[in-house]
């Protein structure tokens, strides 16, 4: 039965249509029947009845009742685009077999190829608040048409049609993971079923490769059929308000028993035997970790010389099936605290040390307190918050710097000559791009002497379950501080590992009187299996109490298609007023863009961008427990790419510290650190400088 398009003073009217071969039709809104279904002055919409009989509008009908069987509708709707900035007619083709939402620009052009398709499956259907004809169509995939039908009425039995038709179709998605579940379970079974050698063996490299591959393939997509039921469970609570965008965010997925994570015990490689170390030597190297923290002497820290590029992929070539190993053991979702990574694809530092390069633009971090007013300082600290993740990632390539042993510190510094520091604060009506100062020389650094403003720092291991950093950076010359406290949380992700970092900081501008509370964003190494790279991800917030400032700060991880790597926005905002006062767009690693009230902008350009190298004592002058000299051993091993040997140096400072923790374990003896002092649930360093200047109260 086909119901066309009427006029009515020359514009048209929204009518839609049932296919016959789909569904009974039972009701319309409008009465129709043989003697008058050609009337020229009737308006048909298209309804289901419940009922057998029709009626007409004013005869008493039920009402619009809809069966919950699916039916291929079609009609003219209006949409809203951009593109013209306003509403225009469109014809919608419901395909409930497919599971589309097709349009096209009429009716004429339904045989062509449609203007705009929508998928479905995990779909969100959402009448708008803002009046009784709008309601918006929100898919998987991010993309989202708004729709207005001709009244309450037609958009109601549009509404249930769509929410219909993604119901089936994300359900049958559910029923096909399950399937293939079954299927990729079957697989592993008959692949661990060979025997370990021959001919076909259960580690033949193709057939790793296909086993984790193919889990791979599984867990990402039970990653989005989590979301698509995420989506779906969020519209069962109530509808999403107007305007709302869908977005995809790391699932926390209800596993099944075959992806469960198994018995929490450590995972290595290689199964040759620990290395034994003494429980004497241990506990007598612990005795070191207790002592009462140690001064630092600045004038026995020298300029770093040591360069560890991370360019090199041999390595990573030569040990493919390793990797094709360990991936084959790993679960979605399994917590790798406990998985020992292999050797190889470590970087040579630590942990600890990675916190200290975030600092490695010592001039943008004092330049914060230099800012005029409360709008500036938190300006001034997005930019050199979005300027520190570059160094603190050493090259493209993603390895992993070595887990901290609980006790590891870290201590260094860096001089900044007090002019540099002026000449690099730019006002935020500068239109001009960061002017880049040369690196200065030790000699040069010398000769300035009181001249230069020095920031100190300090990282502590505090934890070994959960893994948790402390440190703590201070320039007492200008009176400010920053201590944080980190904890890393990772994850298997499939062809992928993600990092969280769960913790805060806290930066004090002691002569402001002012406290910065900030987050950090998770870290994702991709492609693991090939050439394995490092984004960052998600939503980080800073904020400062007193003055009412905050920055929203998004970190974009690469969509399926398209789009830019490494991409930020953030937006600093003055929480009384809700006014934004500046905006800022770009990539981590290479160019930001801030855009203030006033419209001016300026340009960051982070490959130019001078990096002060940090100064740290030699490493006969460090404790046994510092960063450089606990893990020299394993460095060297790995600078000369004796994978083999680094492993071992790694294996007995793990098995050490395992050692120690079970002596601790069995006398009740607890952990005393070093530096860091737990208060709450954060870790304070043990003589902050807000305890040791008082704060001041600024009239401003």
């Amino acid at each position: 039965m086909d119901f066309g398009v009427k006029m009515q003073g020359g514009e048209p009217v929204s009518t839609m249509k049932v296919s016959e071969s789909e569904g009974k039709l039972e009701g319309l809104a409008t009465a129709v029947t043989p003697n008058n279904k050609n009337s020229s002055n009737s308006s048909c919409r298209a309804g289901i009845s419940s009922s057998s009989s029709s009626s007409g509008r004013g005869g008493g009908a039920k009402g619009w009742q809809y069966s919950d069987h699916m039916e291929n509708v079609y009609g003219y709707l209006m949409k809203y685009t951009n593109l013209v900035t306003g509403w225009q007619y469109r014809f919608f083709v419901l395909n409930n077999e497919a599971g589309l939402l097709e349009y096209f620009v009429n009716e004429q052009s339904r045989n062509q190829k449609p203007r705009g398709t929508l998928q479905l499956a995990g779909a969100v259907i959402s009448p708008s608040d803002e009046d009784s004809h709008t309601f918006t169509v929100n898919a998987a995939s991010g993309e989202q048409y708004k729709l207005r039908a001709t009244d309450a009425k037609e958009r109601q039995h549009w509404v249930s049609r769509l929410q219909i038709c993604t119901q089936h179709h994300t359900e049958a998605i559910g029923k096909m993971m399950s399937h293939a579940e079954g299927q990729q379970r079957d697989l592993i079974r008959r692949i661990e079923c060979l025997p370990t050698s021959g001919h076909l063996s259960s580690l033949d490299q193709d057939l790793l490769m296909l086993k984790a591959t193919s889990m791979a393939t599984m867990n990402c997509l039970n990653d989005c059929f989590h979301i698509l039921q995420l989506q779906h469970a969020s519209h069962q609570k109530g509808s999403l308000p107007s305007g709302t965008t869908i977005e995809w965010l790391e699932p926390k997925i209800p596993l099944s028993n075959h992806y469960k994570n198994e018995a929490d015990q450590p995972f290595t490689t290689e199964q040759s035997k620990p290395v034994a170390v003494p429980e004497e030597q241990s506990v007598a190297e612990s005795g070191l970790l207790a002592r009462e923290p140690e001064e630092i002497n600045a004038d026995d820290e020298i300029e770093d010389t040591c360069d560890n590029k991370e360019d090199d992929l041999g390595a990573v070539e030569e040990q493919r099936s390793v990797i094709l190993h360990l991936l084959s053991q790993l679960k979605l979702g399994m917590d790798l605290t406990r998985v020992v990574l292999p050797t190889f694809i470590l970087e040579k530092r630590s942990l600890l040390e990675m916190y200290a390069d975030f600092m490695s633009h010592p001039d943008l971090f004092i330049a914060i307190t230099n800012g005029a007013t409360a709008e500036d300082r938190m300006i001034r600290f997005v930019e050199y918050y979005l300027t520190s993740f570059h160094e603190g990632r050493k090259g493209a390539i993603a390895k992993k710097p070595y887990n901290p042993i609980i006790g590891e510190t870290f201590h260094c510094s860096w001089r900044m000559p007090k002019s540099e520091v002026a000449s690099s604060v730019i006002s935020s009506s500068s239109t001009q791009a960061v002017t880049n100062h040369a690196p200065l020389s030790e000699e040069s650094l010398n000769q300035v002497g009181s001249d230069c403003y020095t920031v100190r720092f300090v990282a502590e291991q505090v934890s070994h379950h959960p893994p948790v950093s402390g440190f703590y950076a201070e320039c007492a010359e200008r009176k400010m501080c920053v201590n944080a406290h980190v904890w890393t949380k990772s994850k298997f992700l499939g062809m992928s590992i993600g990092v969280t970092m769960v913790g805060e900081g806290i930066l004090s501008l002691l002569e402001h009187g002012e406290e910065y509370t900030f987050s950090l964003p998770c870290a994702y190494a991709r492609s693991i299996l090939t050439v394995p790279w490092v984004e960052l991800g998600g939503k980080v917030s800073v904020n400062c109490a007193k003055t009412g400032y905050s920055a929203s700060i998004t970190f974009h991880t690469k969509p399926f298609y398209g789009g830019k790597l490494h991409r930020v926005t953030a937006e600093v905002k003055h929480n009384f007023t809700n006014t934004v006062v500046c905006r800022v767009q770009g990539e981590w690693n290479s160019v930001l863009e801030f855009t203030y009230s006033n419209g001016e902008t300026k340009y960051v350009d982070l490959t130019k961008l001078a990096v002060t190298k940090k100064r740290v004592r030699p490493l006969e002058k460090q404790d046994p427990f510092e960063s450089r000299r606990l893990w020299k051993n394993v460095t060297d091993s790995l600078r000369e790419s004796e994978i083999d040997k680094a492993t071992e140096h790694k294996r007995t400072l793990e098995e050490r510290q395992r050692t120690e923790e079970r002596h601790r374990t069995e006398t009740g003896t607890p952990w005393k650190t070093k530096y860091f002092i737990k208060e709450g649930d954060g870790w304070i360093y043990h003589k902050p400088l807000w305890k040791i200047i008082p704060t001041a109260q600024p009239a401003e």
